[in-house]
This record gives C-alpha cells, sequence and structure tokens, in this order.
C-alpha cells in the first residue's frame, strides 16, 4: 500500500525535512504571548476548498488507540491516499493524519489524571491531530495553546475540536522553540526527538522554560533510538507506560509501548 511505504519514509527519512522546517522558522520573539502569536481560535472560519478536501480525505475514527475518547481525522486504510502516490497529496507531508504514539500516551495520561492540567495553563507543542490539547481541554485546563507550524493541521485541529464538541483552542504555526521562554504551568510534547539538532533545540528551550518559568514538562514517546540515546535521557523520569493497541502496533513497526516522561533536570543551567 502507497500510504505504507509513505509512512514508513515518514518514520524514517522525511522526518528530516520536518525537522529542517523547525529549525528554519524563527521563533516569535521577545513579545510572544498567548493572544498575538495565536493564528487560529474560536470562531475563525476554515478555508472551505481546504475543509472539503480534509474532511473528504481523512476518517473520523475513535479506534485502534489508546484514548477512544476522542474523534479524530486521520489517514487510515480506507482513505483515497492510502493507496494514492504520495506526491499527489497537494499539501507537506501529513504528520498531523498520523496519531503517533507518544502523543496517545500522553493524551491518555491526561484524561486519566485531570489533577494534571485542571485550571493549569497548556502548551501542546508539535499538537500533530491536537489530540492532547484536546485531552487537556476535556480534562479541565484553564488555558490551552496548540502549536505546530504545518497550517494544515491548524485547520484539521479546528475539524478534531469539532468533532469533539469542543470550542477551538488557541493555535499558532509559529517556530517557538528559541523564543522567549512562555508563562504556561505545562508543557506537553510527543515524538518530537526523531532529530539531533531538533532535540538539542528542544533541550535547551525546554530547560530555559523550567529555568524561568518553573514549567513543568512532560514528553510521550515509544522509545525510539533517537530520543534514549540524547542526553535528555539522563535527566527524564518514567511516569508511566502503555501498552499499545494492536492497529497502533502494526502501524508502528511494531512498537509495542509507549511512556510518559516527566523532565526534570538537575544541576547547573549554563547557557539557559
Amino acid at each position: 500500500m502507497a500510504f505504507r511505504s509513505w509512512k514508513r519514509l515518514l518514520l524514517l527519512g522525511r522526518q528530516d525535512t520536518f525537522a529542517k522546517a523547525w529549525r528554519s522558522r524563527r521563533g516569535g520573539g521577545p513579545s510572544l504571548r498567548w493572544k498575538c502569536c495565536s493564528h487560529w481560535s474560536a470562531g475563525k472560519s476554515l478555508d472551505p476548498e481546504v475543509r472539503a478536501f480534509l474532511e473528504e480525505n481523512t476518517e473520523v475514527t475513535s479506534s485502534g488507540h489508546l484514548t477512544p475518547e476522542i474523534r479524530l481525522r486521520l489517514l487510515t486504510p480506507r482513505c483515497r491516499f492510502w493507496k494514492e502516490k504520495p506526491d499527489l497529496w497537494p499539501y507537506g507531508d501529513p504528520f498531523w493524519a498520523i496519531y503517533w504514539p507518544g502523543g496517545q500516551a500522553l493524551s491518555r495520561y491526561i484524561l486519566d489524571n485531570p489533577r494534571v492540567v485542571k485550571g493549569r495553563s497548556v502548551l501542546d507543542l508539535g499538537s500533530g491531530c491536537g489530540a492532547t490539547a484536546i485531552a487537556a481541554v476535556m480534562s479541565g485546563a484553564s488555558q490551552v495553546l496548540a502549536n505546530d507550524i504545518d497550517p494544515i493541521a491548524g485547520m484539521a485541529m479546528i475539524l478534531n475540536c469539532e468533532l469533539n464538541h469542543l470550542n477551538p483552542f488557541p493555535i499558532t504555526i509559529k517556530n517557538i522553540i528559541n523564543s522567549e521562554a512562555g508563562n504556561w504551568d505545562l508543557i506537553v510534547l510527543g515524538d518530537m526527538f526523531y532529530d539531533e539538532q531538533l532535540a538539542d533545540g528542544l533541550h535547551h528551550w525546554l530547560r530555559k522554560c523550567i529555568r524561568i518559568q518553573q514549567t513543568e514538562v512532560l514528553i510521550g514517546d515509544p522509545g525510539r533510538h533517537q530520543f534514549l540515546s540524547h542526553r535528555i535521557r539522563s535527566q527524564l523520569h518514567k511516569v508511566i507506560e502503555y501498552s499499545l493497541p494492536e492497529y497502533t502496533r502494526q502501524e508502528n513497526n511494531g512498537l509495542t509501548s509507549s511512556i510518559v516522561w516527566s523532565y526534570q533536570p538537575s544541576g547547573s543551567l549554563e547557557n539557559c
């Protein structure tokens, strides 16, 4: 199947292109705040053509994942582009259309432990389909900002909010890594450590957020090599590990579980 081959490329190679995009797009600068960095918010309408394309070429599903409470538009075997050549997809690589294992674990953890987000401000970094941001809203977060550099991901998030009967949360498509440390109570990010240079940037910026704002950081990752081999690993504490559903295992090269990690850097924070 074409999309299976495409997804393998996303997993093994084409994420390098995506990582370069993260690195090349600069942050919002010292004036970055919740309101001014929001690209979409409640009441913002979608381009009708893009909406129609996404609705036609994705499937609404809540099965095969760790969070059956959340309905999402994803690429599945019943979608046209599962079989079509990837180059026929008219937008950038649809990373957002895959519910990655790290994001699944974070979303499951938040739904099971609403105290983690209740009454708190939450940044979902590299939000993709928006599932973790949706879980935070469902669990009582006072503010949620979803961030993804792909504008189509932002549009998909709005559709996913509609599916779950939620008002769309603010969404920014700026690269905020290396920007001013925002005043968030909690930053969540899943499946972001797939490129060494991007991982270094994340490590540096997250440490800065913790040092300046005392932000809590939770990371979802199934234990990919690029993640476990990075120096950040020594400053992580396993919170919980989830066994992945069979469908997710099949679509992720046999990965059997995914983990939520708490990032707790210790010692000197030089160069932050």
